[in-house]
């Protein structure tokens, strides 16, 4: 059977973890998707450095539940300390943004793997970027999600 060549193929990195958006399904292992749940964190501003497999947990937890009812780190209870501003942010829910974060990195590395996308050093700002090989490694620039910094986890 022939496949469609305009199919997106789904990220599989294990069956822990499962988040869909439209006909895309990917599946993460346990591992992979905390990293990636800790990595959105960072970016959103929301965290300043890495956390112990507690606060980790917690933070699991939001995404995942959409909030931490059991909390079993400082973190988890910060987080319901501060639920209003972090569930009534102008540009949408914490929650929403990690989601978001979480799956576009996902999406990028399953274009990676179908060669669509390479990843390249950038010497001047000493970082990887996501580059075209078919547009002479032109970068992706990517937009960046509000910041969570007013309300971040400061242990």
């Amino acid at each position: 059977m022939e496949t469609d060549p305009y199919r997106r193929q789904n990220y599989d990195s294990g069956s822990d973890y499962v988040l869909e958006y439209g006909e895309l399904r990917f599946t993460f292992n346990e591992r992979d998707f905390s990293e990636r749940v800790e990595q959105a964190a960072l970016k959103l501003n929301f965290i300043e450095r890495r956390l112990a497999r507690e606060e980790v947990e917690d933070l699991v937890n939001l995404v995942v539940n959409g909030e931490v009812n059991d909390c079993v780190s400082a973190l988890g209870h910060h987080i319901n300390e501060c639920w209003c501003e972090l569930n009534g942010n102008d540009d949408g829910s914490l929650v929403h943004w990690l989601r978001r974060l979480v799956f576009r990195g996902a999406w990028l590395d399953q274009r990676v793997i179908e060669g669509e996308l390479d990843i390249v050093f950038d010497p001047e700002t000493n970082d990887f970027l996501y580059a075209q090989p078919d547009r002479d490694y032109e970068p992706i620039v990517l937009a960046t999600g509000p910041s969570w910094r007013q309300v971040s986890y400061r242990p």
